[in-house]
C-alpha cells in the first residue's frame, strides 16, 4: 500500500485524505493548528456556503483563468451532492444557487468531514508545522500540499505552499486579498460606522468604470465592508497591487431615481414646513448617514424646510447616489476571506493537479493562483481540486 501525506487540513486538505482513504490508500494528514477546518468553521459567518448550483470558470479569477474547467466538470455540483448526502450531510439550495448545510451550522460540516475521514484510517497530526517537503518527498510515495493561502492569518493563513513550490522552482503570482473590506480615504466615514443601507457599489479604476455590483453596504471605522464592496474587491484589490488608481461610487437609495430623491426632499419641505432638512432625509437613510451627508455637504441640518429649494434639494440627491471615495487599501490578509495569486497555475497539470516540476507533487485549493467569486465558488474549487489530485494518486497507484 502506497503513503501519502498531505500538508493542510482545510477544505481541499481534509476531502482529499477522505477521497484517498476511501481508495484504500494509507494517508496522513499534517495540520499546523490545533485541529483542522478552522476556515470551514467561519465561512459563511458560521453557516458554511459549502458550493454553488451555478458553477462556471467565469466565476474564477486567475492568470491562466482556463485552468479551472477542467477539475469543475470532472467535479461539479451534482457529484459533491451525491458525496455529501452518502456521509448523511444534507444540502439547502438556495434560489441564486448558494448551497449550505441544511443543519445551517458551519460546525456540521466541519465534524461530518474530520469524523469521518477518521473512521475511514487517515492519521492526523495536529500542531504539525512543516517547514520543507523535500524530505516528505523521500518518505512517501506523493506529497499534497493543501496549505490554503495568506486569507484569514489569525486562523493560519500563510504563504507556506508557496515557499514549498519555490523549493522546486515553481513561479508564484503575488498574492492579494480578495473578499475583503476596503479602506478609504475620507475624514468623515468612520462618524457613520455601524451604518448599513441596501445599495450600489460602483467601482473605478484609473477613472473608468469597471464594475457596478449590488448588496448591503457597511460603514466602518476603516471604510466600507458589506457583500457589495466584498463582491468589488477582488478588482479593487488587484488594481492596487498594479498601483492603480481605484474608487468607489456608492448609490445609497438604488430604488429611486435622483430626480425622484430630489423631488421628495422637495414636496416634504413644502408638505411639512416644521421640519427640518435633517428630519426629511431620515425618513429615506439611517441617521448617522443622514447627518454626515450634511456635513460632507456643508449644509445645516437644521435648515427648516421654508428654506430648502430645489438647488438644495439636487444637490442632496446627487451625493445619495453616487458619493465618492478614494479607495486607499484593502482592510489585508487577516481580514480577507480567501486571497488571490499564489503558484502559477501554467507549471500544475489541470488534469491531476500535479506540479510540472516535481513527479507525484500535487497542489490543490487555495495554494494555487485561483481566486472564486462570493458565493461557495472557492469550496467548490477545492473540491474539485481535491478530486481530481485523487484520482491522479489513485492511478499512479495502481
Amino acid at each position: 500500500m502506497k503513503s501519502i501525506a498531505i500538508i493542510g487540513g482545510g477544505a481541499s486538505g481534509l476531502f482529499c485524505a477522505i477521497l484517498l482513504a476511501q481508495k484504500g490508500l494509507k494517508v496522513t494528514l499534517f495540520e499546523q493548528n490545533t485541529k483542522v477546518a478552522k476556515k470551514i468553521l467561519v465561512s459563511g459567518n458560521g453557516r458554511c456556503n459549502i458550493t454553488n448550483k451555478n458553477i462556471s470558470k467565469e466565476n474564477y479569477f486567475s492568470q491562466n483563468p482556463d485552468f479551472v474547467e477542467f477539475a469543475l466538470k470532472e467535479f461539479g455540483f451534482t457529484s459533491f451532492e451525491k458525496f455529501v448526502n452518502s456521509i448523511g450531510l444534507l444540502l439547502d439550495v438556495k434560489e441564486d444557487g448558494r448551497a449550505y448545510p441544511l443543519s445551517n451550522e458551519a460546525k456540521s460540516v466541519a465534524k461530518l468531514f474530520e469524523e469521518y475521514a477518521k473512521n475511514l484510517g487517515v492519521n492526523f497530526h495536529y500542531n504539525a508545522h512543516i517547514n520543507s517537503i523535500k524530505e516528505f518527498m523521500k518518505k512517501y510515495d506523493a506529497v499534497i500540499v493543501a496549505t490554503g493561502s495568506r486569507a484569514a492569518s489569525h486562523l493560519g493563513g500563510n504563504s507556506d505552499g508557496e515557499e514549498f513550490a519555490k523549493e522546486f522552482g515553481h513561479s508564484i503570482i503575488p498574492a492579494y486579498p480578495s473578499l475583503v473590506q476596503l479602506e478609504i480615504e475620507s475624514k468623515i466615514v468612520h462618524k457613520m460606522a455601524g451604518a448599513k443601507v441596501d445599495g450600489e457599489a460602483t467601482l473605478f479604476i484609473n477613472h473608468q468604470k469597471e464594475l457596478t455590483t449590488k448588496g448591503d453596504i457597511l460603514f466602518t471605522n476603516y471604510g466600507l465592508s458589506g457583500f457589495a464592496i466584498l463582491d468589488i474587491s477582488q478588482t479593487a484589490s488587484k488594481a492596487l497591487l498594479e498601483f492603480n488608481h481605484v474608487s468607489v461610487a456608492l448609490n445609497l437609495l438604488p430604488r429611486l431615481t435622483q430626480q425622484q430623491i430630489a423631488s421628495h426632499i422637495n414636496a416634504m419641505a413644502k408638505q411639512i414646513p416644521t421640519f427640518t432638512l435633517l428630519d426629511i432625509l431620515v425618513g429615506l437613510l439611517p441617521l448617522k448617514i443622514a447627518t454626515n451627508i450634511l456635513e460632507y455637504l456643508e449644509i445645516s441640518p437644521h435648515m427648516h424646510s421654508d428654506t430648502i429649494n430645489i438647488k438644495i434639494a439636487k444637490k442632496i440627491a446627487n451625493c445619495i447616489s453616487n458619493w465618492r471615495f478614494e479607495i486607499e487599501d484593502t482592510h489585508g490578509f487577516r481580514h480577507a476571506e480567501v486571497s488571490g495569486g499564489g503558484i502559477d497555475t501554467q507549471e500544475i497539470n489541470p488534469k491531476t493537479m500535479e506540479s510540472r516540476k516535481q513527479k507525484n507533487l500535487y497542489f490543490i485549493g487555495e495554494t494555487l493562483d485561483i481566486v472564486g467569486r462570493r458565493g461557495g465558488y472557492n469550496f467548490a474549487f477545492a473540491w474539485a481540486s481535491a478530486f481530481v489530485c485523487t484520482k491522479s494518486v489513485v492511478s499512479s497507484n495502481d
